[in-house]
């Protein structure tokens, strides 16, 4: 569920878009337990605000065994304003798995402290495996780390042999190189990670704002240390189903894009994108069919792009498509990537996240964290090419991509642990905002989540479009509706839906 799009996004896009009123508890001044933390400047790589600062935490790599070997998080801080304001800490949770919560906070963290009034510490770490923090490594080829192989996009006729083998070779190649560093990248071991980092700041309870994947890294501390939160926020939420998170995830998107598209379409049939020379069709109901005719043109011969050696391919439009749809700001460079590609004299400039391959560090990270936390299912590749062709009837602009095999179906050794199952025990103090044109998290994968937790929550959902819905799309009732929980504590008295 990011969100950091493309490079460190979940395979399952997953990096790849929160879920009466009362009062809850404050915080003070600022622990003196908090320096524990050494705190100093940032890696310029990560462009930090000018207030951000930088520490490095040790955890265990694995926690059953405290006294074993330890490893460092990379942890980020933007202090509270004033003392006399100081509320407590809010954790600015990542995307993904693969998300850096050090970028995120240079990224969101001007706007976050602005909303609250600067009476928090924003604080972010990147999760193991990822930005500063200890990383693992698969040794995969480099054929294998790009984003449209990484994501088992189908053949140009729907076959998934090669995915087969491909998944077979990544799992094979994590078994071997992976070690105790890949078994340790795990949702589990983030929530208990971040246990360590409340402790290391010194605070009684934390206050948490969790996006994507970080939503459900989020619920699934509330579960695990529920008197530890304060005002937590659920911002994009997926299933949390424990027998199908990740698979389940990667399914929805199926049904996200569909519900997403028409924004896009609306888009890029109105007049005014004529100016720019981005209007695709006069009536939105002729985009779909456009880019799909595309998408299969391309399947059949790929168009060279503007980065050297690397193809335009009907696999790599659909994924670009994807990502764009996370944001409407993204519409117009993938509105300029389909008219280059119909354009007989145009040169396609690929999106950043297709143009090379990913780090192994990154490509580890984004199958490793899916594969140990639940296990996926030993279907035969006959069984899975039944689903896509099933899929890519349903759901064309994802081509079956979302139900196809993964490296997780031959994963060795299977999931590290069981997932958490999400309950509706524990304090009534969360807010979850969705967007309903989610095209990564779908509203109804939201929904999910809020039946999951039941009384400990209440539901902001939001008429708009993209992933990431607090200070992610402009819309006032939803901002406004989160901001007044972080400051005041007070939420909604009911489920509410902000036009």
């Amino acid at each position: 569920m990011t969100i950091r799009r493309g490079r460190r996004a979940l395979l399952l896009g997953l990096s790849l878009a929160v879920l009466g009123g009362g009062l809850l508890a404050g915080g003070g001044a600022a622990p003196a337990s908090a320096a524990l933390l050494d705190w100093g400047d940032c890696d310029p790589a990560v462009k930090p605000l000018p207030r951000q600062r930088c520490a490095s935490l040790l955890v265990p790599l694995d926690h059953a065994d405290p006294g074993g070997p330890q490893i460092r998080l990379a942890v980020s801080r933007l202090a509270a304003e004033g003392p006399r304001a100081r509320r407590g800490t809010l954790m600015v949770i990542p995307g993904g798995p693969g998300g850096s919560g050090v970028q995120r906070l240079a990224q969101k963290g001007a706007a976050l402290a602005a909303e609250t009034g600067g009476a928090y510490d924003l604080v972010a770490f990147d999760p193991r495996g990822t930005g500063g923090s200890a990383k693992a490594s698969c040794g995969l080829a480099e054929a294998d780390r790009w984003l449209v192989t990484l994501r088992s996009w189908p053949a140009a006729d729907g076959g998934v042999d090669g995915n087969t083998a491909r998944s077979q070779r990544i799992a094979e190649a994590c078994a071997r190189h992976g070690g105790a560093m890949l078994r340790g990248l795990t949702t589990a071991n983030q929530v208990r990670d971040l246990e360590r980092l409340r402790q290391a700041l010194g605070e009684r309870k934390l206050s948490a704002w969790g996006v994507s994947y970080g939503a459900y890294v989020a619920a699934a501390y509330a579960e695990k240390y529920p008197g530890r939160t304060d005002r937590w926020v659920l911002d994009s939420s997926g299933d949390p189903d424990p027998s199908r998170v990740a698979r389940g995830w990667l399914e929805g998107m199926a049904s996200g894009v569909e519900d997403r598209f028409p924004d896009f379409a609306a888009w890029a049939a109105h007049p005014d994108r004529a100016t720019d020379r981005l209007r695709l069709a006069e009536r939105a109901e002729d985009v779909k069919p456009l880019v799909l005719a595309l998408a299969s043109r391309l399947d059949r011969k790929p168009r060279p792009s503007a980065t050297p050696g690397v193809s335009l391919t009907g696999a790599g439009l659909r994924q670009a498509l994807q990502q764009a749809l996370t944001s409407d700001a993204a519409f117009p460079a993938f509105a300029r990537l389909v008219a280059d590609a119909l354009d007989p004299a145009g040169v396609p400039v690929l999106p950043r996240e297709l143009a090379a391959p990913l780090p192994d560090e990154a490509a580890a990270t984004t199958v490793g964290v899916i594969c140990n936390d639940v296990d996926w299912p030993r279907e035969s590749p006959a069984a899975y090419a039944r689903a896509v062709a099933a899929d890519r009837l349903r759901h064309p602009l994802t081509a079956g991509m979302p139900v196809n095999v993964t490296p997780c179906a031959y994963w060795k050794g299977g999931a590290v642990e069981e997932p958490v199952r999400i309950t509706d025990r524990g304090p009534s103090d969360i807010l979850m905002i969705q967007n309903l044109r989610d095209p990564a998290t779908p509203h109804a994968a939201g929904l999910r989540m809020r039946a999951a937790l039941g009384q400990r929550a209440r539901l902001v959902s939001v008429d708009h479009g993209g992933h990431g819905a607090y200070l992610g799309n402009g819309n006032a009732c939803g901002d406004r509706a989160v901001t007044r929980f972080l400051t005041e504590g007070v939420r909604p008295r009911t489920d509410v839906l902000c036009r």
